[in-house]
């Protein structure tokens, strides 16, 4: 290189390395607690502790009432109370229809045989099995049955691993029924016919996708799940050679979830077998964290449901709780499983039909404890025998393989999670339409369900902030603050006040934080040169206050759909607990601030967030939601939707409310919303939208307010800040 391009070269270089750490220092600037404050070193993480904190809690009041049971009476109550409220918090299940069963086709193996079934859980709904029967068997004999769940694996219960105990509990003598959980096998819902691949990844993010959607609408992937398992002990028990006295479940992982559910729900199976799942939530919100969508049914902590109760319901009928020492599901959590669950089957009589086999391993299946499953059902279900681990022939693909493309979804179509989940939301969103037909009665009524929904906390006192530093810029100062939010954590905020300052200010929220429109020429630095102060936090999950480093088996599109499933458990949102502290912001900047009145301007998944707070205090007189997602019910009838949305959504929201129904009990305050988008963040289906936002209308309307009500599409030579200089007038 020449000495006159390597001069060039070097001036480049060093002008990139000056930008750079110019564009550093100036985004350091704007730090409130990150590298300063070392006991806020954890502040990333805070969300995720938060909610665990708070189901701490909860479930050491679910000990402390677990610990006054003595008596067989008082345990049987509890038996009761749970099955009822399993029932509440899953069900209600479907009506049961014909199963309309089909053997596709019979693989004959001599020693055995298997039967490929299809069923239909629900019309349309369909189900993929095989059924394992051994050869030999006795006209007219009755032998007994164990269901099989399959764990997380994409092949379903074809896998070498779950094949492997299925043949040996066959040739052992048992009938082995197994289904393809939905999402696995051959039921795959997002499966592309090009790439023969889910278009949305590996199972669990197959069940957690929909699974989404399914709790919005106040319904679980867990009760589809759940519903085809109990269909299939309908199915054994229309077959002629199963015992109906003498059935048994197991599964691994995923499959041992199945199989305790399905144990707890359905008293026809007599033994249970659940393995490397048992634990408790304590001890798995503490390691790993809660796992993908299904293994998280509705408020379950907050309802006072853990691990133990799926065993205790059903007992004194046999369980074995199936275990690893480095299993991922805490084996300290198994073992205080296990304590607990004892004691009803001590107070039964009954204390050699409960046990817990382990083996030192991580989370696999072991010979030692394929050995005790072995042995639990041959005592339990009488069928004595040899337990020993078999060496097995493991079946082909193409002679486990059920329908004629591998597929449900290009052999026979039929429904999928989505599109059953879709036909439930179509029922809840006409009877909010005939709500909404009295909004005098529907308003208020919508308030207080999304308080009690969204699991919002009235803030109860306002700390004093922590200031943490000034700089100055043209015509204002940036002075930094922290202050404590609605847990054990602090919100770092800016505030932008100009030279000149009025009584307004503006609440800002960012979905990527507060700095992101913080700097010369951003957008707040326009509402500062209108006179306005500019309060800019960053919410609990954002900026310098996250994500963190949980993100979980369902970490779909960047975001962690387990740490929202995480808080429907406790009976909250995300959503929620910033709304809780916006309102606390909002009080603060009156409090400590001298402002008389404050807007609020939101952006994307933080306009829910603004809209809450707003509709749960009138403080914020003014309010502009830029770029939001018209409905929850958007979300939960596109196929695909943007995950980025699932922090701001409340778990159950549309049995009483969607969010335009939030945005219609802020009438008559002036409401800006600018650009909105469905629920995969497109503009496209305007018709959709413009139904959304009927409501709206229709509440300013009735309040004489609709000049208060500005809903624009931007198009290509306007500006936004045309549309906010007419809202802030």
């Amino acid at each position: 290189m020449s000495n006159k391009y390597f001069s060039k070269f070097i001036l480049i270089i060093t002008l990139v390395i000056f930008f750079t750490n110019g564009l550093v220092n100036a985004q350091n600037d704007l730090d409130v607690i990150s590298n300063k404050w070392l006991q806020y070193s954890d502040a990333p993480n805070s969300l995720y502790h938060h909610i665990a904190n708070q189901a701490y809690d909860l479930l050491a009041q679910r000990v402390a009432k677990i610990d006054r049971l003595s008596s067989l009476s008082e345990w049987q109550l509890r038996q009761k109370w749970v099955a009822e409220t399993l029932l509440d918090i899953v069900g209600p299940f479907p009506e049961k229809t014909p199963l309309n069963a089909k053997i596709t086709r019979i693989v004959d193996k001599g020693s055995f045989r298997v039967e490929h079934i299809v069923y239909e859980s629900q019309p349309g709904f369909f189900v993929t099995s095989s059924m394992f029967i051994p050869g030999g068997l006795k006209k007219n004999s009755k032998v007994p049955a164990v269901i099989y769940c399959s764990g997380h694996s994409e092949e379903g219960y074809r896998s070498a691993v779950y094949q492997h105990v299925i043949l040996n509990l066959v040739k052992k003598g048992f009938i082995v029924f197994a289904f393809d959980p939905v999402g696995q096998g051959e039921r795959q819902e997002y499966f592309d016919p090009k790439t023969k691949k889910s278009m949305i990844g590996e199972p669990t993010k197959e069940h957690s996708y929909s699974g989404t959607q399914a709790f919005i609408t106040g319904s679980s992937q867990a009760r589809y799940m759940i519903w085809d398992g109990i269909r299939s002990v309908d199915y054994l028990l229309s077959r002629k050679e199963v015992d109906p006295a003498r059935i048994g479940i197991t599964g691994r992982s995923g499959g041992g979830t199945q199989s305790a559910y399905i144990a707890a729900m359905d008293d026809r199976i007599y033994a249970a077998a659940p393995e490397c799942y048992i634990t408790n939530f304590t001890r798995l919100l503490q390691s790993v964290g809660n796992q993908d969508v299904e293994q998280n049914l509705f408020n379950e902590i907050i309802r006072g449901i853990d691990h133990a109760d799926l065993l205790s319901v059903r007992a004194p009928k046999p369980a074995l709780i199936i275990t690893t020492t480095r299993d991922i599901f805490s084996i300290q959590g198994a073992k205080e499983t296990e304590k607990e669950v004892s004691r009803i089957y001590r107070a039964y009589g009954k204390e050699d039909n409960f046990s817990r086999v382990e083996d030192d391993y991580p989370h696999e299946s072991t010979k030692k404890n394929r050995e005790a499953m072995y042995a639990f059902f041959q005592k339990h279900l009488n069928n004595p025998g040899n337990p020993n681990d078999e060496f097995v022939n493991i079946l082909t693909g193409e002679d486990m393989q059920v329908t004629t493309t591998g597929q449900v979804s290009t052999s026979l179509g039929g429904e999928t999670v989505f599109s059953l989940n879709c036909k439930e939301t179509e029922i809840l969103v006409n009877k909010l339409k005939t709500s909404r037909k009295d909004l005098t009665k529907h308003l208020p009524d919508v308030l207080n369900s999304a308080k009690k929904l969204s699991g919002y906390l009235e803030p109860s006192e306002i700390s004093e902030p922590v200031f943490s530093g000034r700089f100055q810029r043209e015509g204002y100062v940036i002075e930094k603050y922290f202050v404590k939010g609605e847990g054990n954590y602090v919100i770092p905020y800016l505030l932008m006040i100009p030279a000149k300052p009025t009584n307004k200010a503006l609440i800002y929220l960012h979905p990527s934080g507060k700095a992101v429109e913080s700097s010369v020429g951003g957008e707040m630095e326009w509402f500062v040169s209108n006179g306005f102060t500019v309060l800019a936090p960053d919410m609990i999950g954002v900026g310098e206050m996250g994500p963190g480093v949980f993100e979980g088996d369902s970490y779909i599109e960047g975001v962690s759909h387990n740490i929202w499933y995480a808080s429907m458990l406790i009976g909250r949102s995300i959503v929620g607990m910033r709304a809780g502290d916006v309102i606390r912001l909002t009080r603060l900047l009156k409090l400590n601030y001298g402002i008389n009145e404050v807007y609020g301007l939101g952006r994307k998944e933080m306009a829910p967030v603004l809209l809450y707070a707003a509709a749960f205090d009138n403080t914020i007189t003014r309010i502009a939601l830029i770029e939001p997602y018209s409905s929850y019910q958007s979300i939960v009838m596109n196929h695909f939707y943007n995950s980025s949305f699932i922090s701001s959504v409340v778990p159950g929201a549309l049995k009483a409310y969607d969010l335009p129904d939030l945005a219609a009990s802020l009438a008559p305050r002036k409401l800006l919303m600018a650009n909105v988008t469905d629920g995969n963040s497109k503009s496209t289906d305007v018709e959709s939208i413009n139904k959304d936002l009927e409501i709206i209308k229709t509440a300013y309307h009735s309040r004489n307010a609709d000049k208060n009500l500005n809903i624009v599409t931007l198009k290509q030579n306007e500006k936004l800040n045309d549309f906010l200089m007419e809202w802030i007038k």
